[in-house]
């Protein structure tokens, strides 16, 4: 993340990365990253798939957020899946939405995966209910 580019790049995608799935979210995945062992992955992460991918024109973030729900459904990355439905809901995507996706998710990924991701955005959408971060549908 030397040059310029690197940064502005970096610089940008922190930007998008704190407005998808929160400041919090973000300060406290940096703060674990911030060996020499792990920096390199969340600069890595934050420049790529954040300031490169996340901010392109052609996709809203609403569906690029709905294409993350069927992805990692079907990697089985269910940490990942909770912070992408935060991420989901403060894009725009209503409970709804998410429920269709995994449903989709489901019959293509099998039904243990569609499960599993159900139990994880239902336990996160309960948790920002209780936050005061949305009301559920």
């Amino acid at each position: 993340m030397d040059s310029p580019e690197h940064k502005t790049i970096y610089e940008r995608g922190l930007a998008i990365r704190k407005q998808v799935v929160g400041e919090d979210y973000v300060a406290n995945a940096l703060e674990k990253g911030r060996s020499d062992f792990l920096k390199p992955l969340q600069q890595l992460a934050t420049e790529a798939a954040w300031g490169t991918v996340w901010t392109r024109p052609g996709l809203e973030l609403k569906t690029r957020s709905i294409l993350n729900l069927g992805m990692l459904t079907a990697l089985g990355r269910w940490t990942e899946l909770g912070t992408h439905v935060r991420g989901a809901v403060r894009n725009g995507v209503s409970e709804v939405e998410i429920r269709e996706a995994l449903l989709q998710a489901s019959i293509y990924c099998g039904m243990p995966a569609g499960l599993e991701a159900f139990r994880v955005a239902d336990r996160v959408l309960n948790e920002m209910q209780e936050r005061g971060e949305m009301k559920r549908e």
